[in-house]
């Protein structure tokens, strides 16, 4: 559904649209749609034309690829601010990737036209863009070399320290992060990443909160 105007406010709150004034985002929320996704829907699926950029309001999504033998992989997760399907409107290429909600989330929806016409009007937006692509290749180039250069354990270790977040002063991951899905970050066995997760916890580097996993002090020593 089209936003109403007096979203400039929820609009103000993205980081991709800080650079805009507020004149720009009042523009700009009459051509965004706000969609909700009910946990386990496919957002966007690979393969697919890339007509729109989307941007997670509330919620959690994660990008995903996989193969016809049913093995997934996933390339990263996503919270509220962070924002997919641009790559597709630049280079005009269909999806990737697969991009699920891994919980009920609300997501903004701007479509190419204005996207261009965003960019062309916002030197300040399009290079917010351009550093959002440069920190994910640098991320990307961060993944190979750790497959490339550690071993399981400082896979796991470099993963939870990426992913965690501060939060009340305290590095955490919120929510239901699985043995599974670290499994499928780090290209190793889910019940290897169980082990070692069981001896972060037990060695005081990690320690479980409910379903957040919290990051101790004596985590910095592997960073």
């Amino acid at each position: 559904m089209p936003l109403p105007r007096a979203s400039t406010l929820l609009l103000r709150n993205v980081p991709l649209f800080a650079p805009l004034s507020d004149e720009q985002r009042g523009i700009l929320a009459q051509r965004l749609e706000r969609h909700s996704h009910a946990r386990g829907t496919v957002i966007v699926a690979a393969g697919e034309p890339t007509g729109s950029l989307h941007i997670i309001v509330s919620g959690r999504a994660q990008v995903v690829i996989g193969d016809n033998r049913g093995r997934r992989v996933i390339l990263a997760m996503l919270r509220p601010g962070d924002y997919f399907g641009e790559m597709g409107l630049l280079d005009d290429l269909p999806r990737s990737a697969n991009v699920v909600a891994r919980e009920t989330s609300e997501i903004l929806t701007l479509d190419k036209e204005h996207f261009t016409r965003c960019l062309q009007e916002n030197f300040e937006l399009a290079m917010t863009m351009a550093r959002g692509l440069a920190k994910r290749l640098r991320a990307a180039d961060k993944r190979i070399g750790s497959l490339a250069l550690l071993d399981v354990y400082g896979r796991v270790a470099q993963l939870l320290l990426q992913e965690a977040e501060i939060i009340d002063g305290i590095r955490t991951i919120p929510g239901a992060l699985s043995r599974q899905d670290i499994a499928r970050m780090i290209g190793a066995s889910r019940e290897r990443v169980s082990r070692i997760m069981k001896d972060l916890e037990s060695c005081g580097y990690i320690e479980m909160r409910g379903s957040s996993i919290v990051l101790l002090d004596r985590m910095r020593s592997l960073e």
